[in-house]
């Protein structure tokens, strides 16, 4: 086992990662859903930055690691989540972003007591497909989106683990049951060693709102909501080609929003504007009250816990 992910698995508050101190763990909750990477909330050592932070999952191939996370840096949209900062070459691997209050969505569900809204998921799901919508513009396949990928901040989810899937195993070996990887969510092409595409993102997003609805990735037709019932299940088709287009899921997520463009190519999607904010459709079904009273009270907990946070003290080195 690599160093740098046998050194992973003890990291512990007041632990260093990069030239981050470890607050604690963001994937505490035990929702039995795998995650591709361990991530955690790290405060720079001047106390005026706070981050969220990824490492490799013990035996991992570290390269391919930090080349998703380096490629996910490309990534636009409002719901997207780029790594800001990648470790440098010969350094134990890890990258950051910035924070903002969050919960895995395993966790909100657990903090909700159960799946959640539909209103929650129409939105989620919305905020969602933007970002394949995008990506995909960009020549992008995702390739890591699943129930762990995916964390709740106040004002819209983001969509994290890029290339969870490619760092998991290179084309042409199976990736079924690898660590990390949820079943329910890889395509099942990709699940024999095929190479990620739009369509795999797809299968992979519909399992993640059925996650969502359900809570758990792989229901029975009849425990989904009616209303989201033929859009989850098209996307969960065998078949890639029977899958909807990711604009297509776009229109029928946001049929009581506003209206879709007039014209544009069918990948096509509304960018955030000059000052950075969401302008896209999904953004009017993310307004107050698209998130459950638990998991707001669950953010703003968290917030506070961070905010009187103290760094940790390390220990003295050992003669």
């Amino acid at each position: 086992m690599p160093a740098s992910a046998a050194g992973a698995q003890g990291r512990a508050r007041g632990s260093a990662i990069g030239p981050y101190t470890v607050l604690r763990e963001l994937d505490d909750e035990p929702s039995g859903i795998p995650v591709p990477e361990r991530r955690f909330i790290g405060r720079s050592a001047d106390g005026d930055r706070t981050v969220l932070i990824g490492v490799p999952l013990p035996g991992a191939d570290s390269g391919r690691f930090l080349a998703e996370a380096a490629d996910s840096r490309y990534l636009l949209g409002p719901w997207a989540s780029p790594a800001a900062e990648v470790a440098a070459a010969g350094d134990d691997p890890w990258h950051a972003r910035p924070y903002v209050p969050v919960l895995p969505l395993p966790a909100a569900l657990t903090v909700h007591g159960g799946p959640l809204p539909e209103r929650t998921v129409r939105a989620l799901g919305a905020a969602l497909v933007e970002t394949l919508v995008i990506g995909h513009g960009q020549g992008l396949a995702h390739a890591g989106v699943s129930p762990a990928a995916v964390l709740l901040a106040a004002d819209g989810p983001r969509l994290t683990c890029f290339g969870a899937v490619r760092a998991a195993a290179g084309d042409g070996a199976p990736r079924s049951g690898l660590p990390g990887l949820e079943s329910g969510s890889l395509p099942p092409e990709q699940a024999t060693g095929g190479r990620p595409h739009p369509a795999g993102d797809v299968y992979a997003l519909g399992a993640t709102l059925a996650y969502a609805a359900t809570g758990h990735t792989v229901p029975e037709r009849d425990e989904l909501p009616a209303a989201l019932r033929s859009v989850v299940t098209a996307c969960l088709s065998r078949e890639p080609a029977a899958r909807p287009r990711p604009a297509e899921l776009l229109d029928l997520l946001t049929a009581d929003g506003p209206p879709a463009p007039a014209s544009g190519p069918p990948h096509s999607a509304t960018l955030p504007d000059a000052d950075g904010g969401p302008a896209g459709r999904a953004a009017a079904l993310l307004a107050p009250g698209w998130l459950p009273g638990r998991i707001i009270a669950a953010l703003a907990r968290q917030s506070a816990g961070l905010l009187a946070a103290d760094l940790p003290v390390p220990p003295a080195p050992q003669d």
